[in-house]
């Protein structure tokens, strides 16, 4: 018996790298999907983060370091293609010589259609199989809830005001609760807020939302990005560190191809991120901060595994004694079934 229904999840998230040229109308190919969400970094340089998606449409773009709002460029992402996407000559995604990594999601492969299931009524473009979503809605200023069309709880949502300027990245992940926020573009700690999740966990249906701009200013913009935990493709959970070298071991059920970090109870620690093909072999996992526009970073935090991921570092960002780290990870290969894991 498989161990998920998802024999391939490089069907459903794919990272590729690239080197930019700056050449018009040029293919990035390799993904093995149309994607839907497209998350990309210039590695060698200092550049943003930028995040486009198949609801708001491809020129759109948002920073994930950053609280602006959501610009339009026809020189960035300028379409989805049937194995990846086109980009233009901005350099923070095809510089010529410079080195880049996108990660892409797959969601329904539509502009998104009517959600009803919340006292807000959204477009929401979903994967039930892989469980993730991008959600647009409009917000109203009080307390509410959006359909997210999942069909299970999600365990991460990450919402940006899209109109309104300078506002954060909020993120609700399911070890801190509906009672907590941490936000994305930033190196804080997790805080106590009732106003961007109304103290309230999602539900198969749908996510809650206060009252803070961040989220539901009135008559603003927003965009969420939605993913529930699918065994074998999937997981999104919490650890503690224990300080040593030979550090906690996370435990995911697949060999990770993407895990995004980050300590969550105390301290100034960024996000970190790690996937399998910026190097990708043990102990060299390079890594990148969603809160920043730093280059590339080159040492040795963490070992991806067969069946998870291991600290391998004291550093406070993945490993102080004591410490609680909240994390997200998606599958190269599930831990068995048709393409069992392999170490690395």
């Amino acid at each position: 018996m498989a161990y998920t229904t998802i024999k391939k999840p490089s069907d459903y998230f794919n990272t590729v790298t690239w080197t930019g040229n700056a050449t018009d109308d040029r293919s990035i190919t390799g993904v093995g999907f149309k994607p839907d969400w497209v998350w990309y970094k210039e590695r060698s340089n200092v550049g943003d983060h930028t995040v486009h998606d198949i609801v708001r449409g491809a020129g759109e773009r948002l920073f994930p370091n950053d609280p602006s709002a959501e610009s339009l460029d026809a020189n960035s992402l300028q379409a989805f293609e049937s194995d990846g996407f086109q980009i233009g000559t901005n350099a923070d995604v095809n510089g010529n010589g410079e080195t880049y990594v996108g990660w892409n999601w797959l969601a329904d492969n539509t502009s998104g259609s009517s959600n009803t299931d919340g006292s807000i009524t959204s477009t929401v473009s979903a994967n039930t199989t892989s469980g993730f979503s991008i959600v647009s809605y409009t917000g109203t200023g009080a307390n509410a809830t959006v359909g997210h069309g999942l069909g299970s709880a999600p365990k991460m949502v990450i919402i940006k005001n899209r109109t309104t300027a300078a506002q954060n990245w909020q993120c609700y992940h399911s070890a801190l609760g509906g009672t907590q926020g941490i936000e994305l573009n930033n190196n804080g700690v997790a805080f106590t807020d009732s106003t961007r999740f109304n103290n309230t966990d999602p539900t198969s249906s749908v996510f809650s939302i206060g009252t803070a701009t961040d989220v539901n200013a009135s008559s603003a913009s927003i965009i969420a990005y939605c993913f529930a935990e699918k065994k074998g493709f999937s997981k999104i959970g919490s650890y503690v560190g224990n300080g040593n070298a030979d550090g906690t071991f996370v435990y995911t059920g697949f060999k990770p191809a993407f895990v995004l970090i980050k300590r969550s109870d105390s301290g100034t620690n960024s996000w970190l991120l790690f996937d399998n093909k910026r190097v990708g072999y043990n102990p060299d996992n390079n890594y990148l901060f969603p809160n920043l526009s730093n280059v590339e970073s080159t040492g040795d935090l963490i070992d991806i595994v067969s069946n998870g991921f291991k600290s391998i570092s004291t550093g406070s960002g993945v490993n102080s004694s004591g410490a609680t780290y909240i994390y997200m990870a998606f599958a190269e290969e599930p831990l068995v079934g048709d393409n069992p894991a392999t170490a690395r």
